[in-house]
């Protein structure tokens, strides 16, 4: 089984712009993630950056905006969309964003969007980003996420997700219980010509239910929130004292 990583890098990622429709489309997208919950502009954390997709909303904002993600290859594309927005792009595990941080600043805003919270390896990863975040978000900072809720998994044919298909291109995924993870099976078929060639690969990621992780929020001194938003996903958003 690959990891989260390997998963990416060997199947998402070269696809990963044209899952989410299109830079255009995915850049007004994230816009529309973030409206409403941005305070004044300052120094603003994107963990799981991929290609830019809430990175360059927050720049065009007025952030100054130190993206992180594990994969070069869509960092690489969020500097090509980006050009000259103040944007830093740091290729690094998110749970080590405090060495990225610049001496003496911390930031307002630690944003971590998609999907990205499933991807860390347990729940004490979940915890540990909880606590570096309250040790290292200015007073008043806002932690803000968005996650699945696999809390109760799909069954039946409805683990089968049709997730975006054209002419050339059709990816599936599937999604598999496995105690306290989800396997996900990623399926895609692509046109070569007249024939069509299929490349099939899994991760796991966590069943986070929303409760625990409000629970882990606020018992390290957050004030926080959890609400249903677009796409079939969970928005937390933590406040700082």
């Amino acid at each position: 089984m690959a990891s989260t990583d390997q998963h990416y890098e060997q199947l998402l990622a070269p696809i990963y712009e044209w899952m989410a429709g299109g830079a255009e489309a995915a850049l007004t997208a994230g816009a529309a993630d973030l409206e409403g919950l941005l305070h004044s502009p300052g120094l603003c954390l994107d963990l799981g950056a991929g290609f830019g997709m809430h990175a360059i909303p927050l720049a065009q904002a007025g952030f100054e905006v130190i993206a992180i993600d594990s994969s070069a290859q869509l960092l690489a594309r969020l500097q090509e969309l980006a050009g000259s927005l103040p944007i830093q792009s740091v290729c690094a595990d998110l749970l080590d964003f405090p060495e990225h941080l610049p001496a003496g600043r911390k930031p307002s805003l630690i944003v971590c969007m998609g999907d990205t919270l499933t991807h860390l390896d347990s729940l004490e990863a979940v915890d540990r980003l909880a606590s570096l975040a309250a040790e290292h978000l200015a007073p008043g900072g806002r932690f803000l996420a968005t996650f699945r809720d696999y809390s109760q998994p799909l069954q039946g044919d409805r683990r089968f997700i049709p997730v975006r298909s054209d002419q050339s291109r059709i990816l599936t995924c599937f999604l598999e219980e496995q105690g306290d993870r989800i396997c996900v099976h990623d399926i895609l078929h692509e046109r070569q010509g007249d024939q069509w060639t299929m490349q099939v690969n899994h991760y796991l990621q966590l069943r986070l239910a929303p409760e625990t992780v409000r629970q882990i929020f606020v018992d390290k001194g957050f004030m926080t929130q959890i609400e249903a938003v677009p796409r079939g996903m969970l928005r937390l958003i933590s406040d700082r004292h």
